[in-house]
């Protein structure tokens, strides 16, 4: 069984349920992929960060660092940081907050980011696009240059589109169409 077929097994064995539910987008749906199930697990990790560098590596895209819009990016930058540093070049995680910090530095960028950097911005589920839209936001807006956004699974809901939309490449790991047989 290849990396991404097994990546796709552990999300449909541990994140994927079935019955009705409300997205965060507002729309039903029924079924619900809670990633962090399996972005956030030892088993999930050493699967999605070598799959998504051979991702961004094969899309050409050289990033400084990689991150997006917390919690659900988190973990897949980390994983990906992580994997980075068995390779040629070390690529730094950075984590972006739905808010600025009202207290200490009062940052909205957390982690090793610089504003010259070039980035990719994860996420573990595109729905709509809005917490990807927003960490780009978030981070051009402090200078960095935006190269792409993977995510680890696609909804297949608009998402992707709206972020074409803005003008940046996609990248996807699996879709919900995998997830579902």
């Amino acid at each position: 069984m290849t990396p991404s077929q097994q990546l796709i097994k552990l999300l449909i064995e541990r994140s994927v349920r079935m019955g009705d539910f409300i997205l965060a987008s507002g729309k039903s749906s029924s079924i619900y992929v809670d990633a962090r199930l399996t972005t956030m697990s030892p088993e999930g990790m050493t699967l999605i960060g070598p799959l998504a560098l051979d991702a961004i590596e094969s899309r050409g895209w050289d990033p400084d660092a990689i991150g997006g819009l917390t919690l659900g990016a988190d973990p897949v930058a980390f994983s990906i940081s992580y994997a980075s540093a068995s390779r040629s070049r070390i690529r730094r995680a950075f984590t972006v907050r739905k808010q600025t910090k009202a207290y200490g530095m009062s940052n909205l960028i957390e982690g090793p980011f610089r504003d010259t950097d070039k980035v990719v911005i994860v996420e573990d589920v595109v729905t709509t696009g809005k917490s990807a839209l927003q960490a780009i936001d978030a981070v051009t807006s402090a200078g960095a240059h935006v190269l792409g956004v993977l995510a680890v699974v696609n909804r297949n809901d608009g998402g992707i589109e709206a972020i074409r939309d803005r003008g940046f490449d996609t990248i996807s790991l699996t879709s919900i169409h995998d997830l579902m047989g």
